[in-house]
């Protein structure tokens, strides 16, 4: 048994270590709670064409986000006072964490080829059903312009498109806006040579390809990191209560 004069300097160290990370552990839910508001505002036609349906994801960014606030606030007055049960149940959640980032990034990374899947299927159908009006048209546009890039494969999804026989291919095809009307984007031998030649379909998934690893990267680095926190709260809860130390 450690003796009270070589005790203290080790709880000291232990909260002061607890501390900074539950301050890291509440930026990090500020930030999820952030980016989910952002998402909802922000990206939600995007993620329509995702989703075959009007998906949670920001909802569930916000609330995390929202719970990891919560406990990390809770982890600092549970390591600033000394609380052996508070910190256990810090370290509970922790781990409760830990195992849902776990199993996100795994399911993520494992179901990437239903994803793909998924959003071929809604794009697809969001080009064939095209009317420039609803919310599903506008981030199509929204997508073509700001990835240049036109049609699913290429421009020549348009030509299946109840859109096209009446108006052509969207202005928002064209690499040219002053140089396209629509009586161009009507003739399919014209307009090749004003719209985009590359399908939004590839651009998207490649880079899906090509940043999924940095992804699950993060993803399992802020799940392990829990670890951290769990170790350093179980550490400190059992030496207080080995020892039967309270705060002055």
């Amino acid at each position: 048994m450690w003796s009270r004069r070589t005790t203290k300097p080790v709880i000291t160290c232990l909260k002061t270590l607890l501390i900074v990370y539950s301050f890291v552990f509440w930026i990090t839910g500020a930030i999820l709670l952030a980016v989910g508001v952002w998402g909802k505002l922000m990206l939600g036609p995007y993620i329509s064409l995702i989703a075959d349906n009007s998906t949670n994801a920001p909802y569930v960014l916000i609330g995390t986000g929202t719970v990891i606030i919560v406990f990390g606030l809770f982890g600092c007055f549970a390591t600033c006072r000394g609380s052996p049960w508070m910190l256990k149940l810090y370290a509970m959640f922790l781990s409760l964490v830990f195992l849902a980032e776990l199993v996100a990034g795994i399911s993520g990374f494992v179901f990437r080829h239903e994803i793909k899947g998924t959003f071929r299927r809604t794009y697809s159908d969001a080009v064939k059903y095209y009317n420039a009006e609803d919310e599903a048209s506008r981030a199509v546009d929204e997508l073509q312009r700001k990835l240049r890039c036109c049609g699913v494969y290429n421009y020549t999804s348009w030509f299946e498109s109840v859109y096209y026989p009446s108006n052509g291919i969207p202005a928002s095809c064209c690499f040219n806006s002053t140089d396209c009307n629509q009586q161009d984007l009507r003739n399919a031998t014209v307009a090749p040579s004003k719209v985009y030649h590359q399908g939004c379909f590839e651009l998207v998934t490649s880079f899906m390809e090509t940043n999924m690893a940095i992804i699950a990267g993060v993803t399992f680095g802020i799940a392990f990191s829990q670890l951290i926190g769990m170790l350093l709260a179980c550490c400190l809860s059992r030496i207080i209560t080995a020892n039967q130390y309270e705060m002055v």
